[in-house]
Order: C-alpha cells, then sequence, then structure tokens
C-alpha cells in the first residue's frame, strides 16, 4: 500500500502562518519627525485626508553662511519659488497608504537639485524608514535613503 500526499493537507496547515505577517499594517506609523540620513535634516510627516505629505521642520545649518540669512530654495527651476525659505516647506506629497507598512504614488523634492521625484515610503521598524526616491516613473532607476524617527 502506497501513501499519496495531498497537497490541500499541507494548505489548511500553512493557511495561519501565511495570514500572519507580524507586523502592524497602521497607516499613520509613519507619522511624526524623522532624521534625514545625512542627519543634517528633519521631516515632519503629516497625514492630510487620506494623503501624507511631509515638510522641513529643521535644519543643522538652517541660515546660509554668507549671508546669515534663512536658506531658500535657490535651485528650484520656478524662479518666482527661489525666495521661499527651506524651513517650513513642503517636500513630501501625495503618498498613499498601499498596506504592509508602505506608502507610494507621491512626489519627493530635493531643494538640493531642484527636482522632483517619484517616491516610496517603507518602515522596516517603528523607527527607521526607507525612503525611495526614482525619476520618470522607473521605480527601478533611483535611489533609496534610510532616515531614522527622532524621539
Amino acid at each position: 500500500m502506497t501513501t499519496r500526499f495531498n497537497p490541500c493537507f499541507l494548505l489548511v496547515l500553512l493557511i495561519p502562518f501565511l495570514s500572519f505577517t507580524g507586523k502592524a499594517t497602521n497607516p499613520d506609523a509613519l507619522n511624526g519627525r524623522w532624521l534625514s540620513q545625512k542627519r543634517r535634516n528633519q521631516v515632519q510627516i503629516y497625514r492630510q485626508g487620506n494623503r501624507y505629505y511631509g515638510k522641513i521642520v529643521w535644519m543643522l545649518e538652517p541660515n546660509d553662511l554668507a549671508s546669515n540669512q534663512p536658506k531658500c530654495d535657490k535651485f528650484n527651476p520656478d524662479a518666482s519659488m527661489r525666495s521661499r525659505t527651506l524651513v517650513g516647506m513642503n517636500i513630501m506629497s501625495d503618498l498613499q497608504y498601499t498596506g504592509e507598512n508602505a506608502w507610494t504614488g507621491g512626489q519627493i523634492y530635493n531643494p538640493e537639485d531642484g527636482r522632483t521625484y517619484g517616491c516610496e515610503l517603507s518602515l522596516r521598524d517603528a523607527n527607521t524608514m526607507d525612503v525611495r526616491a526614482y525619476m520618470l516613473g522607473m521605480k527601478m532607476i533611483g535611489k533609496t535613503i534610510t532616515w531614522t524617527r527622532v524621539p
């Protein structure tokens, strides 16, 4: 007598493990202050409606060394926006929670080069976030940096 393996039996055993991720899926888990990878800026991430935004709330060097005036958005391609100060400026917009600690579909503005990039955020844990910026909608052509939560 030979016994046959029933794949349905295996599936029944695995279902409880497949449905448990071990991570909380809280859309607001990324709200708060985050320190940039270079440790020179802090960004406050907040929810407005069903989308998430981020603005610069602190800079290690908020003033221009030459003029001692607040640093401005001097690389913005729109000349009319070059006089706005960096502290208080929104740099992240339109991120939507997609589940499993991921927010996608947004944009991030880099005041160091005046460009706007596509953006995705993902939480590694409660205090570590990966920020992925990419160009031309091509997520594979981009850069991921890590931010840490400010206590």
